[in-house]
């Protein structure tokens, strides 16, 4: 008679515990994106590549991920690699991508979360120009 209680006790103290852990790990669903703030981390695999603008596919959907121009810096991923990219949806419902992180560690770091990204004005602004 006491081990069932025993059993329910422990089940109901280590419960909550277990799924605090899981869902402070849980990732953003792609779906799920349009009602989220800024600065969301999504994870999947690459699908497509086009220049520096790649298909992401979670399993729930499909997302073009913008990683910015590439005269500033030419990303190279390939179709079936996995990443994680951490960004925000943009205005025109692309992903802007903050970060990239490849299934082996590496972090391609695209731009800040904060302010305009750093190719604003294009190539030939004044703050890109060496000496100035």
């Amino acid at each position: 008679m006491r081990q069932p209680i025993l059993l329910a006790l422990t089940l109901t103290a280590v419960a909550p515990v277990i799924y605090l852990s899981n869902a402070a790990y849980a990732q953003t669903r792609i779906r799920d994106l349009q009602s989220i703030a800024r600065g969301v981390t999504v994870s999947g695999n690459v699908t497509q590549v086009v220049g520096n603008s790649f298909v992401l596919d979670d399993g729930s959907g499909q997302l073009v991920v913008d990683a910015g121009p590439r005269w500033r810096q030419p990303i190279t991923l390939t179709p079936g690699e996995r990443v994680t990219v951490r960004g925000e949806v943009g205005r025109s419902g692309e992903f802007d991508a903050f970060s990239i992180t490849r299934s082996n560690g590496t972090v391609i770091n695209i731009r800040p979360a904060e302010g305009p990204p750093p190719w604003a004005g294009g190539p030939h602004r004044r703050r890109d120009r060496p000496g100035r």
